[in-house]
């Protein structure tokens, strides 16, 4: 009856960005990217791959509220380092991780077709 339609939870709406990016105006080297129509999958394994990075001091996410689909993950960076450049290195790391993923999945799935066939 309230409820907002399915779709709303993963189409992001026209002339919405999926990411948008704000500077902290208080602390050095930290930023905050709000990821449109995402959620706490996308969030977590985010979050874990920025700790992997040397020069992440500090990263999370929050779901704002249950009704808004977006996160917003705050990264704080070293120096050497800038929120963006940390976001993207995890972002670049995590599409070859999953490619990696998929290259295997697809090799033991042909690999156990041909065995049963």
């Amino acid at each position: 009856m309230n409820a907002p339609d399915r779709y709303e939870r993963f189409v992001v709406p026209e002339g919405t960005k999926k990411v948008s990016y704000e500077r902290d105006t208080k602390i050095i080297n930290a930023a905050t990217f709000t990821i449109e129509r995402e959620d706490h999958t996308i969030g977590n394994i985010l979050r874990m791959q920025l700790h992997g990075d040397e020069n992440v001091l500090f990263a999370g996410y929050k779901l704002p509220h249950p009704l808004q689909y977006k996160i917003l993950v705050r990264i704080h960076t070293t120096s050497q380092s800038s929120p963006m450049q940390a976001y993207n290195q995890a972002i670049n790391d995590l599409d070859k991780e999953l490619d990696h993923l998929k290259s295997a999945f697809e090799v033991t799935f042909v690999f156990l077709h041909n065995l049963l066939v």
